[in-house]
């Protein structure tokens, strides 16, 4: 029998990469529902292609266009307020929709799917609680598809917590790990956009440049495993090899390494495991060898919004606006507004205002009360950002 999966943000890289893996086996699957935003292009030809049973389509202007193209058809387009109001079943629904922007679309879901397969950091960062409540209700299966957390999932596998003395997520140190600091002044967004190893979307890019990408993976893999934060560090290996690494009470500690492919954890996390990569992923260079691996601490000087670290714990809702102000300033950087240095002075700034702790020691309890946190977040960032033009 065919499995039935749905996509939420199909025309992101993450989105495309399950397209990829499901058009190697297309007859063990059935797509029922696709979601995009406003890429009219790309969504017509997913429709064309996939033919879903459902597209979803979050801008109105877009949603309206396709509906228009597609009157005649079949599959039905519906807008961001559709979702609820149909009986839409899955096996495995992958939640890919980059930002908060994700949340509200995966907690939707959790009752329409067996298991999410969930690359959306931000929205385990600022709603965990939310998700991970419904998800035992509906005996929905999480598993986290970005190649850290599956990386982790499969090392502690069998493995009790308190059996784990310490787990390193792994960072490539993105464009500037190499740079003089005296150059920091100059980066501009076509520079941060220019990734050494991963092929990823604008935001996530520019977040690994920052490290603000690691400090958001640090959070998540708090909140999934119920670690502690204290047993969790970064590693900058600039091969990109290993993902992740577990050290052990025993004495024994265990990496897991793959290519630098999402392709992998993906098709990994779909089928279970049981199958050959090959099918999948096409190594450019399928030697035996393994080059010498590279793993050193973060330089403070080069990604100094590693500070936040020390206060990510402080108050409940600090993973909240730190998302918020994060995704704000991202903007900005890519239109130019501010230079690539303010991203962490800003966030400082924000951790530092006097009513930063106001917000921060709220526990929000439904979605309202984490739009109210971010709200507020992003109007401070627009706020400070005006001093630091």
């Amino acid at each position: 029998m065919k499995k039935k999966i749905s996509i939420l943000g199909a025309t992101g890289s993450i989105g495309i990469s399950a397209l990829s893996v499901i058009d190697k086996k297309k007859t063990f699957f059935n797509i029922i529902l696709l979601s995009s935003n406003k890429n009219f292009k790309v969504i017509c030809k997913q429709i064309n292609k996939y033919k879903p049973k459902y597209y979803l389509i979050n801008d109105f202007k877009t949603y309206k266009n396709v509906k228009k193209k597609y009157k005649n058809s079949k599959i039905k387009i519906l807008n961001s307020l559709g979702l609820n109001k149909k009986k839409i079943k899955s096996d495995i629904t992958i939640s890919a929709i980059p930002g908060i922007a994700g949340l509200i679309p995966t907690i939707d879901v959790i009752n329409k799917t067996k298991k999410i397969l969930i690359a959306n950091k931000e929205s385990i960062i600022c709603g965990w609680n939310l998700i991970k409540e419904k998800a035992k209700k509906n005996k929905t299966d999480i598993v986290p598809v970005d190649s850290e957390h599956y990386s982790i999932r499969e090392l502690i596998k069998n493995n009790k917590i308190e059996n784990i003395e310490k787990i390193y997520l792994t960072a490539s140190g993105g464009p500037f790990l190499n740079l003089k600091i005296s150059k920091f002044k100059n980066i501009r967004p076509k520079d941060a956009l220019t990734h050494p190893k991963w092929k990823m979307g604008k935001k996530i890019t520019i977040d690994s440049s920052t490290l603000m990408n690691k400090i958001f993976e640090l959070i998540e893999a708090h909140k999934l495993f119920n670690i502690p934060l204290s047993k969790i560090d970064i590693l900058i290996h600039p091969n990109s090899l290993v993902h992740a690494i577990v050290k052990f009470k025993n004495g024994l500690t265990k990496i897991l390494y793959h290519d630098t492919s999402m392709i992998i954890p993906l098709a990994n996390a779909i089928f279970d495991g049981n199958l050959s990569i090959k099918e999948y992923f096409n190594k450019k260079n399928d030697s035996n060898s393994f080059p010498d691996l590279i793993f050193k601490k973060p330089n403070k000087k080069i990604f100094p919004i590693i500070k936040v670290i020390k206060r990510i714990n402080e108050f409940p809702s600090t993973p909240i606006i730190l998302n918020s102000a994060n995704e704000v300033l991202v903007d900005h950087f890519l239109q130019k507004n501010i230079p690539f240095l303010s991203i962490s002075k800003i966030i400082m700034a924000i951790m530092n205002d006097r009513n930063y702790k106001k917000y921060a020691i709220k526990r929000p309890i439904n979605i309202n009360q984490i739009k109210l946190i971010d709200h507020w977040a992003r109007e401070i960032t627009l706020k400070k950002l005006k001093k630091f033009k």
